[in-house]
């Protein structure tokens, strides 16, 4: 679409979904300039790499904006960033997809904003080359299929006028915008507390080292303290309930979680080449303290509580899901539908966990293993190597004749032509 097909609708206003960086800045002034009376919201995701939300408002404001807000939206993320941990949902390289989760949060936040004023059009700063452009399209689609979405990476006019990084900060250092230098911008920071996206600048040159990039979130492995520290979790029907203890609310676990990992340099720096959705490749450097102790936390506490089939169905829950959050497609039946199908395992996840975190590791440390404390766990001493449980060992001699007869019948018919 051409901001022109939107002058030729007769649309005047028009809200953006904005984060204050380079992207959210040329584009507002871009779209000022062309005559839109442009609104700016912010979702306050708890976003570490701004300590002043209202910064952002001024921010735009001095880009052209008409209006600047900053819209709450820690609770749904927290909750949403909980879903992730449930599902053990990561993606290829193994990183947790923080800003794929964020977006539908972003888009359910910013409708209501666009309702209430009776404006059709949203948009926002994703490149046309990426997935975001897909997770903010398929959000709005689905929870306000009447609400335009006006993408500028995809509209010719301003491809044409900025067809990168360099023309973008050209054009704001000429209009005296307010970003970062050049000298300060050596890559893109996507943000928000359950963690942070560094892509692009420097970053698509692999022949650099990622290690110019500077952590947000806490520090690299080989920067943490040279004395482990442990934490206990406890949770209580899938959800953590409290840290050491101390009972907090979802978004403090995740606040808590995060400093105390993050210090340990747990979930810091994750660097994959991965596939995106539209077909190319591209690099990344992921942060993800809170959810990568949370995470494994939460996993240790499944290992008590799945069995063989259980583990094969959750397996491939976990992996459809993330998928389906890197996609785009958090709000659709599929995704939902997988969501439900895992209710029954996170009703049984109830236990304390204790973890032990060293220089960018989590380590099982122990467990409340008790009826009361883990009543779903199904972890006994029938595994014994010692006279303990009701598990007879004897029992298995009919078990292994019985597995015998398909092995013999293997070595007899088929082996010496399987080439071993």
């Amino acid at each position: 679409m051409n901001w022109n097909d939107l002058k030729k609708r007769n649309v005047t206003s028009i809200v953006g979904a904005v984060s204050g960086g380079l992207d959210s800045c040329t584009a507002t002034h871009w779209l000022s300039s062309k005559g839109f009376s442009v609104h700016c919201a912010t979702v306050d995701l708890g976003q570490p790499d701004e300590q002043n939300l209202d910064a952002i408002t001024k921010r735009m404001l001095a880009c052209g904006a008409d209006s600047a807000t900053v819209i709450p939206g820690r609770q749904q993320l927290a909750d949403a960033g909980l879903k992730v941990i449930q599902s053990q949902a990561r993606y290829e390289g193994g990183y947790w997809n923080t800003t794929g989760i964020a977006r539908p949060i972003t888009v359910s936040s910013i409708l209501p904003y666009l309702q209430e004023r009776d404006i059709p059009v949203l948009f926002h700063g994703a490149t046309g080359r990426g997935n975001d452009q897909v997770r903010f399209q398929l959000a709005t689609n689905i929870l306000a299929p009447e609400i335009e979405v006006y993408a500028p990476w995809r509209d010719p006019t301003f491809v044409k006028e900025f067809p990168g990084r360099e023309s973008m900060l050209n054009y704001c250092g000429m209009h005296n915008l307010p970003i970062k230098p050049a000298s300060e911008s050596r890559y893109s920071t996507d943000a928000n507390f359950l963690g942070l996206t560094h892509e692009a600048g420097d970053l698509e040159n692999v022949s650099i080292p990622p290690y110019f990039v500077e952590p947000g979130m806490g520090v690299w492995a080989w920067d943490a303290p040279d004395q482990p520290e442990s934490l206990t979790v406890r949770w209580e029907e899938g959800v953590p309930v409290a840290l050491d203890n101390t009972n907090l609310d979802p978004v403090s676990i995740f606040t808590m979680a995060n400093s105390r990992a993050g210090r340990n340099g747990i979930g810091i720096g994750l660097h994959t080449i991965e596939n995106r959705f539209v077909g190319v490749k591209s690099r990344g450097v992921y942060e993800a303290p809170g959810m990568e102790l949370l995470g494994k936390s939460y996993e240790f506490l499944l290992q008590f509580i799945l069995d063989r089939r259980a583990r094969e169905l959750y397996d491939y829950l976990s992996s459809f899901i993330s998928k389906q959050i890197y996609q785009g497609y958090w709000l659709d039946l599929a995704t939902t539908s997988a969501l439900e199908s895992l209710k029954p395992i996170t009703r049984l996840a109830t236990g304390t966990i204790s973890v032990r975190m060293y220089k960018g590791s989590v380590h099982f440390e122990s467990a409340e293993d008790t009826s009361e404390a883990m009543p779903g766990s199904i972890y006994t001493d029938d595994s014994s190597m010692e006279e303990l449980g009701t598990y007879n060992h004897s029992d298995a001699e009919g078990f292994l004749k019985i597995l015998s007869i398909s092995a013999k019948t293997v070595g007899i018919k088929q082996f010496e032509k399987l080439d071993r």
